[in-house]
């Protein structure tokens, strides 16, 4: 394993310690190199395009005003093969609530959503 040299403030240094002593971790490098792994995970993971996707839509309207129920409806049809659940609501006086849950690709939940 390679011998690497890190400066940082004091402060952070005393950070790392008392962190390695309240958590079992035998040493300063011990947390270093899992917090070096953690980070480079987290970044690793950050890529949506191929990924397959989960997300939740809500869509209030007054439904008086407007003819975003009859929208809703058709763009619900369009997409029928993203739509995994579709829920609608009266919410008061005269809003409506449309909430979807869509699965599906990046490009697939953003075209959906921009027909909004």
């Amino acid at each position: 394993m390679s011998v690497v040299s890190v400066s940082m403030p004091e402060e952070l240094l005393n950070r790392i310690d008392q962190f390695a002593d309240d958590h079992g971790y035998t040493g300063r490098s011990e947390v270093l190199r899992e917090a070096s792994r953690n980070l480079l995970g987290e970044f690793e993971n950050t890529k949506l395009e191929d990924r397959d996707l989960m997300g939740v839509v809500t869509v209030l309207f007054d439904y008086q005003t407007t003819s975003v129920e009859e929208k809703m409806m058709h763009l619900r049809h369009e997409h029928e093969e993203i739509v995994a659940s579709n829920f609608h609501s009266h919410v008061g006086g005269h809003h409506c609530m449309e909430l979807f849950v869509l699965e599906g690709s990046l490009e697939e939940i953003s075209t959906f959503v921009g027909k909004i």
